[in-house]
């Protein structure tokens, strides 16, 4: 089976800093995959080398098969979306066209709003229970109603590949579990009963970076663990979510607890 999308061979630097040297990694549709490392090691900028933001030092991307820079930016868009770590910035728009952004790689033209494209902008805001804000000033929001709006425009848009970079910024402990609830019911949706609307066949896949080694844990079966000066290791999260790699990687000692199916980590 092909992947969704694949990772060759790929080496990143910033500022003459090694970030990722030689990644291979293979991610199939329908999984959820987990990004961790500590700050600086360079989660965002992996992110953004996937959807084409920042190149690459040497090594290629592919989705489905086809090289990330050989992609129209729209076909990117229709495919690929991206939750950023800041979140939805203060624009001079109403919730409900925010959320009708992320329609913008489907529709033919942006003269008017298709309302379809208005229905699924809605249900998305259902999902993420801000449909009471539709009508709200993006700026009037906090930080935590604007990191669920940037979640519903992601719904909206309804990419085949999810990226989330750090998506419980500025969500309280009690949203963090509800967010990942619904989200897990949108991953779990296949794409074929709205393929005309959004990307097409089947279930979506997910790689999300996160500081939070047991929300990752708890939400990813899939695990890349980038070590610093460019090492990494990948694999399912039984192989890779220990006390001896996590130690490693965040450079303190990492103690795991288990209760049942469930795995707890914990600095100490």
């Amino acid at each position: 089976m092909m992947p969704i999308l694949a990772i060759d061979s790929l080496t990143l630097t910033l500022q003459d800093k090694l970030l990722v040297k030689n990644l291979t990694v293979n991610i199939n549709e329908g999984q959820r995959w987990g990004l961790l490392g500590k700050n600086g090691v360079g989660k965002t900028t992996l992110l953004h080398s996937i959807l084409g933001i920042i190149t690459a030092n040497s090594g290629e991307i592919k989705f489905r098969g086809k090289n990330i820079l050989d992609i129209s930016r729209q076909e990117l868009a229709k495919n690929l979306g991206i939750l950023f770590q800041e979140g939805i910035s203060t624009l001079p728009a109403t919730v409900l066209e925010t959320v009708l952004l992320g329609r913008h790689p489907h529709v033919q033209t942006l003269l008017r709003d298709d309302p379809q494209d208005v229905a699924i902008a809605l249900d998305a805001l259902k999902e993420l229970e801000l449909v009471d804000l539709a009508h709200r000033q993006v700026d009037s929001l906090s930080g935590g109603e604007r990191q669920r709006l940037g979640l519903a425009m992601l719904f909206a848009q309804m990419p085949a590949f999810f990226l989330l970079d750090e998506p419980n910024n500025h969500l309280d402990i009690a949203y963090q579990v509800k967010l990942l609830e619904t989200l897990n019911d949108r991953l779990n949706q296949s794409t074929e009963n709205r393929s005309s609307q959004g990307s097409g066949v089947g279930k979506a896949s997910l790689l999300m970076a996160t500081h939070d080694i047991n929300l990752a844990s708890r939400f990813c079966d899939n695990i890349i663990l980038l070590m610093g000066n460019g090492e990494w290791i990948s694999g399912t999260n039984i192989e890779i979510l220990s006390s001896e790699n996590l130690s490693k990687s965040y450079d303190c000692s990492i103690e795991m607890i288990e209760s049942g199916k469930n795995r707890w980590f914990y600095p100490t």
